[in-house]
Order: structure tokens, then sequence, then C-alpha cells
């Protein structure tokens, strides 16, 4: 076990990666990235192109065969020493390889299965591929999006990161605490579906009560005020607009001078919106994108630049708090949420291990950084 405050909050935790692709991954990277010591299990010939390098940061690979008995038999000597697993093959896979959670439970009471999957280990579509954008799809979230014309996926954040890695990694961390005081594991069943469902809680409730469209970009967070969307300034840029509260919307018209426009005391009334956004759209187009950060970014209007991967990293309050740190060449984002007692760290790139090294090192109090 690493010392209490060394090597993050969950320093001394041992978990098994399956690698697969998207939300696992991911899932494993944030654990890694809070001090959970973890090895992902490759099949030969690697897995997934796209949670290479930053994804995979934190943790070594094993090549390991699932279909060759001794490999099996290896793997399950490793997880005899876990305190969770991560894996996201379809419902059944697990089982068949006799890696299922009653295999595995019998043998380690105490490990907690995290089981990554888009459509959840039952129901009429458990078997059935997908992709983040399908599972969004039937939860009502990818409908929210966009704008009037057709729905927009928001890159793979709702489904894939939102509701399928942090919901595992809640449940994961959920069923630690839990087995920590009964003794007893158990499975964390993490559905892309379930969780992107959950993350429209509060839109749900606006629904039922008649607060909420079904109509894209008619609504007050989804760009259809017109004091809660983006603008395009004179030279192709784009502003944020965000002043939600009645207090930093007077303060917005007052830094631009629409406190002088009586149509924009119009705020609350949808039938003022398609009038305020051309009057905002003439607005900012007529200014670049630093003259308006120079006038209101940093004040209570609420207004920030839109800026690409490229710029974020030099922004200079992510630069000041160091939110995107470079790693051997590559700019990434750093460990996220911060620890004032433990913190976080991205860990040098580990060497691949072979399966009986792995074993060995989590032997007794052995450690992959040891």
């Amino acid at each position: 076990m690493n010392p209490a405050g060394q090597g993050g909050p969950l320093a001394g935790l041992r978990i098994v990666e399956f690698a697969g692709i998207g939300p696992g991954p991911f899932a494993a990277m944030l654990l890694a990235d809070m001090g959970a010591e973890l090895v992902r299990l490759d099949r030969p010939g690697g897995a997934d192109p796209y949670s290479r390098n930053v994804v995979s940061r934190g943790r070594p690979t094993v090549t390991v065969d699932l279909k060759d008995s001794a490999d099996r038999a290896g793997t399950l000597a490793l997880l005899d020493r876990a305190d969770a697993l991560i894996e996201g093959f379809r419902p059944g896979v697990m089982e068949r390889l006799g890696l299922g959670p009653d295999a595995v439970l019998a043998r380690n009471p105490r490990l907690v299965y995290g089981r990554m999957t888009g459509w959840g280990q039952d129901g009429p579509l458990a078997a059935a591929a997908g992709h983040d954008i399908t599972y969004m799809a039937v939860t009502g979230a990818l409908a929210a999006i966009g704008p009037e014309e057709h729905p927009v996926p928001p890159l793979n954040l709702v489904g894939d990161y939102g509701g399928g890695s942090l919901y595992l990694v809640a449940g994961i961390l959920a069923g630690l605490l839990s087995a920590g005081r009964t003794g007893q594991g158990q499975v964390v069943d993490a559905a892309i579906c379930d969780g992107s469902a959950s993350l429209m809680a509060m839109f749900s409730e606006l629904t039922s009560q008649g607060r909420w469209s079904d109509r894209r970009a008619a609504n007050l967070l989804d760009g259809g005020a017109p004091w809660y969307r983006t603008y395009a300034c004179s030279d192709g840029g784009h502003i944020a607009l965000g002043p939600l509260e009645p207090q930093f919307y007077a303060l917005f018209r007052r830094l631009t001078g629409l406190d002088s426009d009586p149509d924009f005391d119009r705020r609350d009334d949808p039938a003022a919106w398609p009038l305020l956004r051309r009057k905002l759209e003439a607005l900012f187009a007529g200014r670049t994108r630093d003259e308006w950060c120079r006038l209101l970014e940093g004040t209570d209007a609420c207004v920030a630049p839109v800026l690409t991967l490229t710029e974020a990293a030099d922004h200079p309050h992510l630069a000041a708090r160091r939110t995107f740190v470079t790693v051997e060449g590559i700019v990434q984002p750093a460990p996220a949420p911060r620890f004032s007692g433990t913190p976080t760290a991205i860990r040098p790139p580990s060497a691949p291990l072979s399966l009986a090294e792995a074993i060995t090192r989590w032997s007794g109090e052995g450690s992959f950084r040891s």
C-alpha cells in the first residue's frame, strides 16, 4: 500500500481493466489519475486506437488471450488480488470466458465488478450493438440538443463519458465504500442509456411541468433564449453569452449600451426572443471576439470566448490553473478534480508487463510502480 497522502486519494486500490473502447478506458483513466493502481488487460494485437496515449495514461498493459486456459487462470489469480474490475464486453461474454461475476466473486467476495455497456445487462436491446449516439437517442437527450432542423451529437460527452464513464466511476467508488463496511463486493451495472437518462433529470421535471418544449432551440438552456447562446463576431470567432440571472443580464445590457433599448426589457417573453436574437447578432458582428472579451470577459455579464482545443490551453485562466499540461509532447487535460491532501498527478508511461509479472508485483504489498 502507498502511504496516506501520496499518489492520490485512491492510492492502494487495485483495479483490473479489461481493455475496451470509449467509456471504459476513460473511467479507468480517471481512477488512475486519482491514484488507483490499474493494470490493463489487452487482447493480442491491441484494442481501440482511440483509447491510446492520453486516455490510456497511468497504467501498464498486459497482453492476455482470454480464450487460452492458462491466461484465464492467470487472470483469475490477478483478480484474486484486486479490489475492482472494469469490463465493457457485451452481456454474457465474460460468463462464457469463465470470468463472470459468479466465478470471480466466489474467489474474491470483496471485489467490485464494474460492467460498462450501452444498453445494460438486460432488456430487449442488451445484446445489440450500438454507440454513444444510439444510446443517447432513446433517452430524450439527443432530441434536445442542436438547432431546430435536426439533433446534433455533442461529441461523445453526454453518452459515453457523462452517462457512461462518470456513472461507472461513481458506482465503483460507492461499491468500494460498501465493501469496506460489509466485506461484500457486488456488480455495478453501468449502462450508458441509464446514465444519459439520469443526466436529463432536471429537464424531465421541467417537461412534466410544461416548462420545457420538445422543440429544439426553443428553451432556456438549448440556445432558444437570446441571452444563452453563442454569437458570431466580425472576425469569424464566437462569443458565448449566458447572463441567466436578472442582475447579470442588467450588467450585460449596461456594458453594451443595450439598457437604452426597451426591447431588451422583454427578456422573459419568448415571443420577443427572435427579435432580440437578431439584435444581438448585429451587435456582436460589429466587433472581433478579442474586442468583446476586453470589454466583457471577467465581469458578471457571463461572457466568454468560444475557443478551439488548440486555443484552450493558452487561455489565461486555464494556463494559470494548469488545466492543460504537456506530457511527452502531447497537450492533455490535467487530472480532475483536485485534492488538497492527496494531490493527483499524471503518472509516466508504464512499460508493458507479462501476466506473471503483474501477478508477482501484486503479491503482498507489491506495486507496478515499485
